[in-house]
This record gives structure tokens, sequence and C-alpha cells, in this order.
């Protein structure tokens, strides 16, 4: 079976070194459509500020532009951008416990194709992963979270302010939510809550 790959993958890198970031550019562009850079930025805060608008695919990101100390809790960061995978740039050695939070690694000596290859494969099996399968599925901590925000009546901008993201990735979550569960309507989902017990009657009278 050939593999075609899907066009115009949005990508940002994340990457506080100039030489870098020139090299990984220059390394997508050669892959022809599949992958598009929409964005380049040096520092994390930089990137998070343009994240809504720049809506990428895939996050290019130096481990090191993160915290040390919250390096360990990289999820609450990537929640902020649920339908994108997060590949690790590595230049050196990088604790493994911190490399395993990532769907994917590219390293400094990798060779074109390796790191080509490698996003396909991040790509692929994000897909996999958050595809409902015959046997049923499963919503996340942050999704059943915001399914409850749902079917309290609260807003979008409101759900935002209470869990501490952007309105866009509560949209994000919203739409993985109905995927999920193939619900569309408010009404719907405060059913669907109240039957899997994450939501009481009186919480929403």
């Amino acid at each position: 079976m050939n593999h075609t790959p899907r066009k115009n993958r949005r990508v940002v890198l994340v990457e506080p070194s100039a030489i870098i970031t020139a090299g990984l550019k220059s390394i997508l562009s050669e892959s022809g459509s599949e992958f598009e850079v929409v964005g380049c930025f040096e520092e994390l805060s930089h990137y998070l500020e343009r994240a809504p608008l720049l809506e990428p695919e895939v996050i290019l990101v130096n481990p090191v532009v993160f915290d040390f100390a919250k390096r360990t809790l990289l999820h609450t960061y990537f929640e902020q951008q649920p339908d994108a995978v997060w590949v690790a740039v590595v230049h050196g050695f990088m604790e493994p416990e911190v490399l395993r939070q990532y769907h994917g690694a590219v390293y400094l000596y990798d060779d074109k194709h390796k790191i080509i290859r490698q996003l396909r494969q991040s790509l692929e099996e994000r897909q996999q992963n958050s595809e409902p399968t015959a046997d049923g599925y499963e919503l996340t901590d942050r999704e059943s979270e915001i399914l409850v925000s749902v079917a309290k009546g609260m807003t979008n901008k409101e759900i935002a302010e209470a869990h501490h993201i952007s309105v866009h990735t509560v949209i994000s979550h919203r739409k993985n939510i109905t995927r999920k569960t193939g619900i569309k309507t408010v009404s719907g989902l405060t059913v669907y809550a109240l039957l899997n017990n994450l939501i009481d009657r009186s919480e929403i009278e």
C-alpha cells in the first residue's frame, strides 16, 4: 500500500538556536508541501501568545524552553493544544521521564529522512489514539471536566476562565467530546453526563 502524505501539515518551531531553526525549516521545505512552517519562536511564551491564531498540527520544541521545574508537568502545556503533536528537538542528554511526555523526538544528528519519518509517525499515532474504536471510547480527565461545565450551561468564555485555558482550547476539547460521544447538542451532552455519573442532577436544576 503506497503512503500518500497529507499536504500542508502546519508546523511551529520553538527553538532558541537560529542555526537549528534554519536547519529544520530547510529540511521541512524539502518535504514538498507536506509540512508548512507557520511560525518560529525563540521563547515558549511568545509562541503561546500566538497559538490560537496559528493552529499548528506539529509543534517542534526544544525542551530547554520549559522551566526546569516544570519539565515533568508538560501535560499542562500540551492540554492547551490538544489537537497538536509535541515533538522534542533534542540537542543532548534529556531525562527519559521528560521525553516520555512528548509524542515523539528528533535528535540533533538525525538525517532529514529520519526527521520526516518521526513527524509522520507521531501524527499517525496521535490520530490512531484519538479515534474512537469499535469497542467504545474514553474521554480524558480534562474532556470530562469540560463536559461537566457544558452540562452546567457555562459559555466557552466561562469555561476557559474556570479552567485557566484559552477559548480556542475549550472549542478543541468540545470538538473532541462531540467526536468521541457522537452527541452534538448541549441537552444530549447533559444527559450523557448524568448517565455516566459525571454530574448530579441537583447541579443543573
